[in-house]
């Protein structure tokens, strides 16, 4: 009896474990990640629009990551594109101090947003600054109303549950001191400037030691939409797909899509993802001339 009870606990133990390493985005609400480089129109569009619209966003640009020397003019450069576009609420909101982090003065217009963006640089910075702090809380509480959390680069990365390139002595360091990611979307690793840097083997020893997690590695010009457990393709170039099962079996590239020679494959605009099914949605779009598969 004993061992029949035994067995039940583990299965349900094993049960209850697959579902906490399930890749899940939020509940409500939008994540726009993008791969760093220049950002092309309709990824800005798309971000203005899941935040209200250009008459209703209210718009906070985190420029954390950037250097001491830079962040200002790098948060200045965006909160000047979104005014190009017609966004009139965007405000800057920066600490380097977790304290800070954890006021009400400091979190007040978080509560008054419709979305935040996360600009690059190094994303150790962003967790030292808002990682389980009221900040954080916020900007969860951001995403249960509805709004949108975006970043690019730095800001892609932290996006995630588990960083890579964290390490403070260097962004070629995989795995290094800081890990810890905001968890927008659990159970997801982010690498980013894949193919620009061609850094597209990179992901696939941690997610060999970390088969938990769903890699994703997102070009430069290009941006993932993650609403609930799916996301979509927007931009200029492709999307890593780094999966443990793709890794371990050596399978044959899901049917359309783009073959990469690793044990990897890519998505392109318009292409849709399952994050908790780890499956692709719809098919390559035929190229001019190729029947429709």
């Amino acid at each position: 009896m004993r061992t029949r009870f035994t067995y039940i606990v583990l299965l349900v133990a094993l049960f209850a474990g697959r579902l906490s390493a399930q890749t899940a985005g939020p509940e409500k609400g939008a994540v726009v990640i993008v791969g760093g480089g220049a950002i092309s129109p309709d990824i800005w569009n798309r971000f203005i629009e899941l935040a209200g619209g250009k008459a209703n966003a209210r718009i906070i640009v985190i420029p954390t990551a950037g250097d001491d020397s830079t962040l200002t003019a790098s948060g200045q450069r965006t909160q000047k594109r979104l005014q190009e576009l017609g966004v009139a609420n965007v405000t800057l909101l920066h600490t380097r101090d977790p304290k800070q982090a954890n006021q009400e003065s400091f979190v007040a217009p978080i509560r008054q947003a419709t979305a935040v963006w996360f600009e690059g640089g190094r994303h150790w910075r962003l967790a030292d600054s808002y990682l389980n702090t009221l900040a954080h809380n916020e900007f969860n509480a951001l995403l249960g109303r509805g709004g949108v959390i975006g970043g690019t680069s730095a800001g892609a990365t932290i996006i995630g549950s588990f960083m890579v390139r964290g390490d403070t002595k260097g962004n070629s360091i995989m795995v290094g001191d800081h890990t810890e990611g905001l968890a927008f979307v659990k159970n997801l690793t982010v690498d980013q400037h894949v193919l620009r840097r061609n850094r597209q083997f990179d992901l696939i020893d941690v997610i060999k030691a970390r088969p938990e997690l769903l890699g994703i590695g997102i070009d430069e010009s290009t941006a993932v939409v993650v609403q609930k457990n799916a996301f979509e393709v927007i931009g200029n170039s492709l999307v890593g797909i780094y999966d443990i099962n793709q890794i371990n079996s050596n399978a044959k590239y899901p049917s359309g899509q783009n073959s990469t020679g690793g044990p990897f494959y890519f998505l392109s605009k318009g292409q849709k993802f399952d994050l908790q099914t780890r499956k692709v949605i719809n098919q390559t779009p035929p190229r001019p001339n190729e029947p429709a598969k």
